[in-house]
């Protein structure tokens, strides 16, 4: 391990920190523990509620969870359980990096996070092979759905993966979507409140990848299909299909897009919400039913049922004559008749009389209006309600483990998402809240049972007396709903199921009548004078371990039932619809036995869903809302004093902290603080046990304040903690000093030595090529000498290379001689003798035309044209083509006429100005061009008018001729690799010196008889020669800038 020293701004000015490096602890290297945060404890609060110094106090606990929020740190802990405060807004802590900061890390090493919670229960999963559990519970719009949906995405992204797991992962996220479009819905609290209650199994292979999982679903608030409170929204799919269905799809349901239109969709009068975009959510509905295996036949089928509830809410009744209810709207029945797949005329007879079977008679009875707007409401949620049950088991179905897809040697473990609703206490609190928080009660008691279970596993394993907790055991209250016979429960059944006039306020007599002496359950009737005047006649009020509930038994029977007539389920039993036809079982139809009611339904799920619970490792999530505005922010005390009661989390707390408020394995509390003792630090060879022991010594702990067990030190009170935590904040200032001191004299030393390696190399290299000029130097004056030498020895010899140095020099010589010593007058005849070299050249004829050449196109071209600097030190020659060269028949075409000079050149064509290969030949007469052994054309020197050419470095040039000569075809366009010297050589012979034009820009020349072309030259990067769109011939020639 090493340290790293930074700065931190803390709000007291800056500060030392120091950070513990530890090797393999992640990309970034650097792991902030929990006890880094302490010392900035009274700014943000502690990371662990099981460190408030005063646990018992509901203002300290509340004040700490404040802290954190103003800060934005949503998550705290106790102990285990994570306590989750809804932002209300993104925050930049759900990133993939993120998510890799808190994969396979120990639980304390972060900050408390979701992850933290994910990461650990799937790492117990692989580690120990247990089966896991996470529970998420919290009111309508603290983010359990949410939650849930980080947890699973958080395992998509870190678990392994394969194209088959890929797969898996996508039908498990995309599921969401799905259920909430069917099951979520908005709320006064809560814009995508999920209206049922929700366990999700993921499965693992031994791999730790998610091959499978399995949906449970609990009571879905099937009344909402009917009613909403004002301000509310029916479930969201139906305003997705309304919103974001094609026309020809909404055409062929009967459906128009206005929500106003439909008689079940504008109760709560909030058809639109500006937070929620229908259509947009439409499509990720859309996706993900492909996603999760359904066929456009399914989607279809699926669709047209709950285009069915809506045309049912539209169904309207009058009544006849003799009271009796008939249906109005036939072209509802119509639809209704197609997208169910049922007959109409019976669909129509069903939901305006009543089946009875009486001692195997059938007797139809007609039903009053009330009647019929009560069967038409049952048929709706029953269909509604029995389909989102379908609809879970075909997700069920896509997610199922196939062994054959996900071989392996060892069985799956299974990880428990459960997402259900919290404590909910209303103005008004009917049959569904009693269920819900009956749940809750019951999760509750699993919870401390649990709870209290693995506080006492870890006392025992590390030998440690375990002191019995006292705690508030809510099992008086789970009795109180659930016991056979005395129970709610059981006399809510009873009531339904007794043959006679039983009603809601008969139900609330015989609760009196049978649980009136329990302590936790009252009404108007059994209470005193005082809490009179709070209950009304219809109401009960049971003290839950959360607090007291008023509830109201208007509607308990009609909702317990949940009852839909014999006829209707006769006609829905004959459906065509495939789906339809899977919800609606024909066995109800022969079983004699009455169905289960819907409590009891609820109390049996439930009693499984714990037998399912308490087989697994729990970790729990805690989810709170901090204002009812869904404001960023804004942290209202009374609404979060309201939740902490109802979460059960002070007695959570109290129970965590009934023995030792803080817990480390010795090897990280030795590595913490191993610097306050001397003994201790840097390193501790002996065993970690032994070294905490001696550092407990040092720092002066009392025996009451810790124990030490086999494997973890235990302190009971958080000032212990607090005050090692801040002697370790001062050492820390004397440790960063040293280490700084000793990090600048290390730097300092390693930057002095490696300026002085690098003097040593500078100067290495500097000596090697001082050297290297040196020797190169000698090996030149060497050589210079020999080459002087061998040109003296061979002086009178004819040029070669051997001599041509020193002949140069001797002639460089004369010539600078020369220059010094000019006559000084023209009476002066007096002239240095030459060497011979330049006597040679002197007093030959070809060397007298040579130079005489050189001063002619000198005279012509010096200073006009950029390339004659180039042809300077380039001598002349006679020719630049051989007679062998020269085609025969040429020859013998110019019969005794000699050639005095030829030369290759391009001649370019009057009209496409194409270039052709041809040769110019210049004979005392005149000027030939030849192409092969053919004469192309001849021009006397008397009917050459001029020459023309650019003053770039192009190598173009025109010869202009007489065009009132018929033989002459105008004017010729060539080009010469040696265009000063064939030019030079051309104007002597045609004595034309004086009619040299050299041109800027342009040349225009004669095509013919009365026609003219035009030569444009442009300066370029490089040479190229082409015809324009304009007709004229372009030439780009790069400036040398030598003139």
């Amino acid at each position: 391990p090493a340290f790293l020293v930074c700065k931190t701004p803390t709000g007291e000015g800056d500060r030392v920190l120091l950070l513990l490096h530890e090797p393999g602890a992640g990309s970034n290297g650097v792991r902030l523990t929990m006890e880094s945060a302490l010392t900035a404890r009274d700014r943000v609060g502690v990371q662990d509620f099981v460190l408030l110094e005063n646990f018992t106090s509901e203002a300290a606990f509340i004040e700490n969870l404040r802290k954190r929020f103003k800060e934005n740190l949503i998550y705290t802990y106790i102990g285990s359980v994570l306590v989750s405060v809804n932002p209300y807004k993104e925050l930049e802590i759900y990133s993939k990096q993120n998510m890799e900061r808190y994969r396979g890390v120990s639980f304390y090493e972060v900050s408390p996070h979701l992850y933290a919670i994910a990461d650990n229960s799937y790492r117990s999963l692989r580690m120990e092979r247990k089966d896991q559990c996470i529970l998420i519970s919290g009111e309508s719009g603290a983010g359990k759905t949410e939650a849930t949906k980080k947890i699973l995405q958080y395992y998509a992204v870190t678990c392994p993966a394969s194209q088959q797991v890929e797969t898996v992962k996508d039908r498990l996220l995309q599921s969401n979507p799905v259920l909430e479009a069917f099951g979520n819905a908005k709320t006064l609290r809560n814009d995508n409140s999920s209206r049922f209650g929700k366990y999700m199994d993921v499965q693992f292979d031994y791999r730790g990848a998610p091959v499978g999982g399995h949906i449970l679903n609990y009571l879905l608030e099937k009344s909402r299909v009917v009613h909403q409170n004002h301000g509310e929204r029916n479930f969201h799919i139906f305003y997705q299909l309304l919103e974001g269905g094609e026309e020809d799809l909404l055409r062929r349901l009967g459906l128009e897009k206005n929500p106003q239109q439909y008689h079940y969709l504008v109760k709560g009068h909030c058809a639109r919400v500006s937070s929620i975009n229908d259509k947009n959510d439409w499509k990720i509905v859309r996706r993900a039913l492909s996603i999760i295996s359904f066929n456009d036949n399914e989607v279809e089928d699926l669709l047209s049922i709950v285009a069915s509830v809506l045309h049912l809410g539209n169904v309207q009744f009058a009544a006849d004559e003799q009271g009796n209810a008939q249906v109005t709207t036939e072209n509802q029945i119509k639809y209704l008749a197609r997208l169910l797949a049922v007959e109409g005329s019976v669909l129509r007879d069903a939901l305006i009389h009543k089946k009875i079977i009486a001692k195997g008679e059938e007797l139809i009875s007609p039903l009053n209006l009330e009647q019929a707007a009560y069967a038409r409401d049952a048929l709706a949620k029953a269909i509604y309600g029995r389909t989102f049950s379908w609809l879970v088991n075909k997700v069920n179905k896509s997610l199922a483990y196939k062994e054959g897809e996900f071989p392996g040697w060892r069985s799956t473990t299974v990880l428990g998402l459960l997402d259900i609703y919290g404590f909910e206490v209303f103005q008004h609190n009917s049959f569904e809240q009693f269920c819900i928080n009956y749940c809750n009660e019951k999760l509750q008691q699993l919870f401390i049972e649990l709870t209290l279970k693995s506080e006492q596993e870890e006392y025992e394993s590390e030998g440690i007396a375990w002191e019995p907790v006292q705690y508030f055991n809510n099992k008086i209250i789970c009795d109180l709903v659930e016991e056979k016979f005395k129970g709610i429960i059981s006399i809510l059944d009873e009531e339904c199921l007794r043959p006679g006039d039983a009603t809601d306020t008969t139900f609330l007599e015989k609760l009196e009548e049978t649980v009136k002496n329990h302590p936790h359950f009252l009404t108007h009737k059994l209470a005193d004078q005082k809490t009179r005047k709070s209950l009304g006649r219809e109401e009960f009020r049971l003290l839950h371990y959360a607090g007291e509930v008023t509830y109201s038994v208007a509607g308990f029977l009609d909702k317990n039932n949940d009852l839909l007539f014999r006829n209707l389920k006769e006609t829905m039993c004959n459906s065509e619809n495939p789906i339809i036809n899977q919800c609606f079982d024909r066995t109800e139809l022969t079983d004699k036995k009455r169905p289960e009611t819907a409590a009891t339904q609820f109390k049996n799920s439930l009693s499984k869903l714990m037998e399912i619970l308490m087989s697994k490792e729990p970790s729990y999530i805690r989810c709170m809302k901090p204002n009812d505005a869904k404001q960023a922010d804004r942290f209202d005390e009374v609404l979060i004093r309201h939740q902490v009661k109802y979460l059960g989390l002070m007695e959570n707390l109290r129970v965590r902290r009934a023995g030792f408020a803080y817990r480390r394995k010795y090897e990280v509390f030795l590595q913490r603080y191993k610097s306050l003792c001397p003994e201790t630090w840097p390193t501790w060879d002996g065993r970690p046990h032994d070294g905490v022991a001696v550092l407990v010594k040092h720092l002066g702990y009392k025996q009451e304040e810790y124990k030490m067990g086999r494997t973890k030190i235990f302190i009971r009170f958080p000032k212990t903690l607090f005050a090692t935590e801040d002697a370790l904040e001062v050492r820390k200032q004397s440790l960063a000093t040293k280490m700084q001191a000793t990090w600048r004299g290390f730097y300092r030393r390693k930057k002095f030595l490696h300026m002085k390696h690098s003097a040593i190399a500078i100067q290495s290299w500097w000596r090697g090529t001082l050297g290297r000029r040196k020797a190169a130097k000698k090996k030149w004056a060497v050589e210079t000498i020999r080459r002087f030498i061998k040109g003296f020895i061979y002086r009178n010899h004819p040029r070669c290379p051997e001599n041509e140095y020193f002949l140069d020099y001797i002639r460089f010589s004369f010539l600078m001689n020369l220059k010094r010593n000019l006559p000084k007058n023209v009476l002066d005849k007096s002239w240095p003798t030459p060497p011979p070299s330049l006597c040679e050249v002197g007093s030959t004829a070809p060397g007298q035309m040579a130079l005489e050449q050189k001063v002619i196109a000198s005279e012509i071209f010096k200073g006009k044209k950029d390339n004659y600097p180039q042809s300077v030190p380039r001598l002349f020659i006679n020719t630049r083509l051989g007679n062998e060269e020269i085609n025969t028949k040429v020859l013998q075409a110019l019969e005794n006429e000699a050639i005095k000079y030829a030369v290759p050149v391009i001649k370019y064509d009057r009209k496409g100005y194409k270039a052709r290969a041809r040769q110019l030949l210049l004979t005392q007469n005149a000027v030939i061009i030849v192409e092969d052994s053919k004469i192309k054309q001849r021009i006397d020197y008397a009917n050459l008018t001029g020459i023309s050419v650019s003053s770039l470095s192009d190598n173009l040039f025109v010869l202009h001729v007489h065009c009132e000569d018929n033989k002459q075809k105008g004017d010729v366009v060539l080009q010469s690799d040696h265009v000063i010297e064939t030019l030079t050589k051309t104007a002597m012979r045609a004595d034309k010196v004086n009619n040299v034009n050299i041109n800027q820009g342009s040349i225009k020349f004669t095509v013919g008889q009365g026609k003219e072309g035009i030569i444009d030259f442009i300066s370029g990067s490089e040479l190229l020669i082409a015809k324009a769109k304009n007709g004229h011939l372009t030439v780009v020639a790069p400036r040398l800038n030598s003139r």
